[in-house]
């Protein structure tokens, strides 16, 4: 096999990998970003109200102004964020034309150790050095992503982005409201019932979200579950204190 090919075949694999890598868990990690968020944050709210006026509509109207106000918050960051990691990624794939421009030999050097760090064989290094650094576009992809470990970012991916963690919200923050809307008249089995639905649903994001990466999903679910519950429960013991200790 020719070095020409040998490289061809070895691009190809780290472009798979890259797309691999890049691709799903961006979606998966803004799903899990806003639903997440925003169990977490209307649990606690409404947790919060529950205790302190014991009051359907209050609990209500508290829980619902949370949840639109937290998913259009997260949607707003998601968006501003990926705007300013394609920001930075321009910026520096900009820095790194300049130096294969000033200091050939400097980046070939650096081309040469990434090269070695997959794995290529001495013999055929240099070979494949030259190919590389004939194309300036693969040259310079090669560079962004294994010397700066950065992936480009699509313009349209904030909105995409924005558009996920924002729908994530909205469905999140819905889950704690649903046992008060069943159970409008006992405050106490809302309570109940919104941390138990909380938790299984915390659980389950945890545990899909290792099956889709890597991990243990019942570990997984269980720190997702405890990390929410534990925070979601700070509103409530905060109101319950304010309120003297009276309540439910």
């Amino acid at each position: 096999m020719t070095m020409a090919i040998r490289w061809a075949f070895w691009r190809q694999e780290a472009q798979d990998a890259t797309a691999e890598k890049h691709k799903q868990p961006g979606l998966l990690s803004d799903f899990i970003l806003g639903s997440q968020d925003g169990i977490v944050n209307v649990l606690g709210v409404i947790l919060g109200v529950a205790i302190a006026s014991q009051e359907f509509k209050i609990i209500l109207a508290g829980g619902l102004a949370a949840t639109f106000a937290e998913s259009i918050s997260m949607g707003a960051v998601a968006y501003t964020s990926t705007l300013a990691r394609r920001e930075f990624y321009i910026a520096e794939m900009e820095r790194e034309k300049k130096e294969i421009k000033e200091s050939p030999e400097l980046e070939k050097e650096e081309v040469r150790q990434i090269l070695r760090k997959c794995g290529v064989p001495s013999e055929e290094l240099e070979d494949i050095l030259v190919h590389i650094t004939l194309k300036p576009k693969a040259w310079l992809d090669i560079m962004m992503a294994h010397e700066l470990n950065l992936s480009p970012v699509d313009e349209k991916q904030a909105a995409r982005s924005a558009s996920l963690v924002g729908t994530a919200a909205i469905i999140g923050s819905l889950i704690p409201l649903i046992p008060f809307l069943i159970l409008p008249n006992d405050i106490l089995l809302g309570i109940i019932g919104s941390v138990v639905v909380s938790a299984v649903t915390l659980f389950i994001i945890g545990w899909y979200k290792a099956t889709m990466t890597v991990g243990r999903p019942y570990r997984s679910g269980a720190q997702m579950l405890i990390i929410g519950i534990v925070s979601a429960l700070a509103g409530f013991a905060i109101a319950f204190l304010v309120s003297g200790g009276k309540g439910l």
